[in-house]
């Protein structure tokens, strides 16, 4: 299995493609083959699965409850056809992704444990600015001992 997927980068986005960072791309399996599949996420954003780890996610939908079959159903309709890093870790996003997300010239690329997300920056900035005001108000320095 490939993963786990921690951290976020910013990066260009250059006729189509962005680069997935080093660590990233460092982090695939064997079993992937260096193949990816790019569709839909949560929030406007666009989730990129190693090939592993998207048929591990594909099988786990699939045998799940009816709302796992429709997010699995969602998932593949608006994925990417298959295709393998190039080069330096560079992938193609379709217009039709691109253009869900309102991802143009800038991406915030972010690891999600399992896959990879992709941002239009001001969607994560704004998303990111909310989710930390909740977690400073639910949480204190107690609950971070060990």
């Amino acid at each position: 299995m490939s993963g786990e997927f921690l951290g976020t980068f910013e990066n260009s986005v250059n006729k189509m493609r962005v680069i997935i960072p080093a660590v990233f791309k460092s982090k695939f399996a064997t079993s992937s083959k260096q193949t990816i599949i790019a569709t839909i996420g949560a929030n406007k954003s666009i989730a990129i699965y190693p090939l592993d780890n998207w048929i591990l996610l594909k099988d786990k939908l699939k045998n799940g409850d009816e709302r796992a079959k429709r997010l699995l159903n969602n998932l593949i309709d608006f994925a990417c056809p298959e295709q393998q890093l190039e080069g330096p870790g560079r992938i193609r996003i379709s217009d039709e992704l691109l253009e869900i997300t309102g991802i143009s010239d800038s991406v915030i690329i972010k690891g999600e444990g399992s896959f990879i997300s992709l941002w239009n920056p001001q969607t994560f900035k704004s998303i990111r600015k909310a989710k930390l005001e909740e977690h400073q108000q639910e949480f204190n320095s107690m609950d971070y001992q060990v």
